[in-house]
C-alpha cells in the first residue's frame, strides 16, 4: 500500500487544518506537562506528590466525561473546542507569567493541573466526535483516528526533549510561554474549518440531563459490540497501562540503570506507539479492525509478561516498543469502530464513556497496581496484569463472530464495503 493511501485523510481540507493545528498545540501541551513535573520534583523531591498531581489531573475524566458527552450533543462541538482551547491558552500564559516572575508555587501547579484535567475531560471527547464531523468518507475514519494517535504518540516523544532543552537554556517559564502561544495554531485552524454538519441538536435539548446520561450508559451497555469493546479497553487501561508508573522500579532496581535508562525505556514505548499508529493508518478495511481489537491485548499482555521477566536492558528495550504499539492498536481501533457504529445523536455520549474507560480508569489503575506492587514483587504484579489482558483478549475473540454478525448490517447501512 502506498504512502498516499496512508495519508488519505489529508485529502480533506478540514482534516489538514485540524491536524496541523493540533500538531503544534499538542507539543506545547506535553511541554507544559513535563515542565510541571520537573518543577514539582525539583522543588520537593517527592515522588508521592508527583503521583498525586498526575492522579488529580486525570480523575476528572472519570467524573466529568459522561456529563461532557451530553454537552457535546447539545452544543456546537467546534465552539466547545475553541472555548476549551482558549481557556487552556489563558492557563498556560498565566503559568508563564508567574514562572517568569519567579512567584510560582506548588499549590499553583496543583490547581493548574486540576483545571487542566477538567478542561481535558471535555475537550478530549469533543475532539473525538469532531473528527466525524470533518471527515467526509466513513472509510477514512480509521485513517484519521490512526494519524491522530500517531500525532499524540509523536508529541509525547518530541515534547519532553524540547522542554528539557528550553529549561536548560532558558527557563521553565519559557516552556509555559511556548505552550500558550501554540494554542493560537489550533484555535485559528478550528475557526478556518468549514463544517456542514455542525452538531446534532434534537430531542436531547428537550429531556432531562440525567435522563440523557442514563440513556447513554444504557445504549453502551445493551449493544454487545459496544459493551465488549469498552470493557476490553477499560481492562487494558486499568491493569496494563500502569506499567509506565512502575517503570522506574524496573529501570533502577531490576535493570540496574538510572534516569537515562528510564528515558530510553519510556521513549521506546512512545516510539512503538507511534509506529502502531502509522501501521493502522494503512488499514483501509474497517471491518478488519475487529480482529485487531481482539488480538492487540493478547500481544500487549504477552509483551508485558516478557518485559517483567527480563533483566537485560537491551532485551527489555526491544520488548517495550511492542507494548506501546499493541496498546495504540487497541486504543485507536476501538475509537474508530465506536465512532463509525454509533448513532449520530449518541456519539458524543459514547465518546465520553470511551474517554472515561481509558483516561478515567488509568489513574485508578495506577493506584491499584502501585499499591499491589508495594506489597508483592513488581514482576509478579506485571505477570498478573499481562495474564488478565490475555484472558480479556481471549474472551473478546470468542465473542467476535457474534459481534461481527451484529456489526455487519450497520457497516452496510453506512456504505462501508463488508469483506
Amino acid at each position: 500500500m502506498s504512502v498516499t493511501q496512508s495519508l488519505q485523510s489529508f485529502k480533506s481540507r478540514n482534516y489538514r487544518l485540524f491536524f496541523s493545528g493540533q500538531s503544534l498545540s499538542m507539543i506545547g501541551s506535553f511541554m507544559t506537562e513535563t515542565t510541571c513535573a520537573w518543577l514539582v520534583y525539583s522543588q520537593t523531591e517527592s515522588v508521592a506528590l508527583l503521583g498525586l498531581i498526575g492522579f488529580l489531573s486525570q480523575v476528572p475524566n472519570l467524573i466529568v466525561s459522561p456529563l461532557a458527552g451530553i454537552w457535546i450533543e447539545r452544543f456546537n462541538r467546534r465552539n466547545i473546542l475553541i472555548t476549551a482551547q482558549f481557556i487552556m491558552m489563558i492557563l498556560s500564559l498565566t503559568l508563564a507569567i508567574i514562572a517568569l516572575t519567579g512567584t510560582i508555587s506548588i499549590w499553583q501547579i496543583i490547581c493548574a493541573s486540576i483545571l487542566q484535567g477538567l478542561l481535558s475531560s471535555v475537550e478530549t471527547p469533543s475532539r473525538y466526535a469532531f473528527i466525524m464531523d470533518i471527515i467526509e468518507k466513513k472509510e477514512d475514519v480509521t485513517n484519521a483516528t490512526a494519524l491522530h494517535s500517531s500525532l499524540l504518540s509523536g508529541s509525547r516523544i518530541i515534547a519532553p526533549a524540547i522542554a528539557g532543552i528550553v529549561i536548560a537554556n532558558l527557563s521553565p517559564g519559557h516552556c509555559f510561554l511556548i505552550d500558550g502561544i501554540s494554542y493560537i495554531a489550533i484555535i485559528s485552524s478550528l475557526l478556518a474549518i468549514r463544517v456542514n454538519k455542525l452538531i446534532i441538536v434534537g430531542q436531547n435539548n428537550q429531556t432531562n440531563i440525567w435522563q440523557n446520561l442514563k440513556e447513554g450508559f444504557i445504549y453502551a451497555y445493551d449493544f454487545l459490540p459496544i459493551r465488549s469493546i469498552l470493557l476490553l479497553i477499560a481492562l487494558v487501561s486499568f491493569l496494563g497501562m500502569p506499567y509506565l508508573r512502575i517503570m522506574p522500579v524496573f529501570a533502577i532496581q531490576i535493570l540496574q540503570g538510572d534516569s537515562t535508562t528510564l528515558g530510553f525505556l519510556t521513549g521506546a514505548s512512545g516510539l512503538g506507539a507511534f509506529c502502531g499508529g502509522i501501521y493502522l493508518s494503512y488499514q483501509t478495511n474497517v471491518v478488519k479492525l475487529g480482529k485487531i481489537i481482539a488480538f492487540a491485548p493478547a500481544i500487549f499482555g504477552t509483551a508485558l509478561i516478557t518485559f517483567s521477566l527480563s533483566s537485560n536492558f537491551w532485551f527489555s528495550l526491544m520488548i517495550v516498543p511492542v507494548i506501546g504499539c499493541s496498546y495504540i492498536l487497541e486504543y485507536s481501533s476501538s475509537n474508530a469502530v465506536l465512532q463509525i457504529i454509533s448513532d449520530d445523536d449518541k456519539r458524543g455520549r459514547l465518546m465520553s464513556i470511551y474517554n472515561m474507560s481509558v483516561m478515567g480508569i488509568i489513574p485508578f489503575g495506577n493506584l491499584f497496581i502501585s499499591g499491589v506492587a508495594s506489597i508483592f514483587n513488581v514482576t509478579n504484579v506485571l505477570i498478573f496484569a499481562g495474564l488478565c489482558c490475555i484472558l480479556g483478549s481471549t474472551f473478546f475473540y470468542k465473542n467476535l463472530p457474534k459481534i461481527e454478525t451484529l456489526l455487519r448490517p450497520i457497516y452496510i447501512s453506512k456504505g462501508i464495503v463488508y469483506e
